[in-house]
């Protein structure tokens, strides 16, 4: 969360993101999303790296799934959420 800090006093226009979740406490991943969410709604562009699809989802606008290093789905995350075929082949068939 500090570099987190660190990185937003510089008023960047695009913030990366990896893995930011990693290691925390669920209500702590809760807190990291509201807040990568926030920062998004105040206009800065987010590139999130994220294995924790379903909150990476829940606030992205697009998705990007590489597969060994290579692109194999992408699109709006409405559209990526709602196919069963992507559910059942990487999101664990929710």
């Amino acid at each position: 969360m500090l570099a987190m800090g660190r990185a937003i006093m510089a008023r960047p226009k695009l913030l990366l993101l990896d893995e930011p979740s990693m290691g925390l406490a669920p209500l702590m991943v809760q807190n990291i999303f509201n807040i990568i969410k926030e920062i998004n709604d105040a206009g800065t562009t987010i590139l999130l790296v994220e294995q924790n699809e379903h909150m990476a989802l829940s606030i992205a606008n697009r998705a990007y799934v590489i597969e060994t290093g290579k692109l194999v789905l992408s699109g709006d995350t409405k559209e990526l959420q709602s196919s069963g075929e992507v559910r059942a082949a990487y999101l664990g068939g929710l």
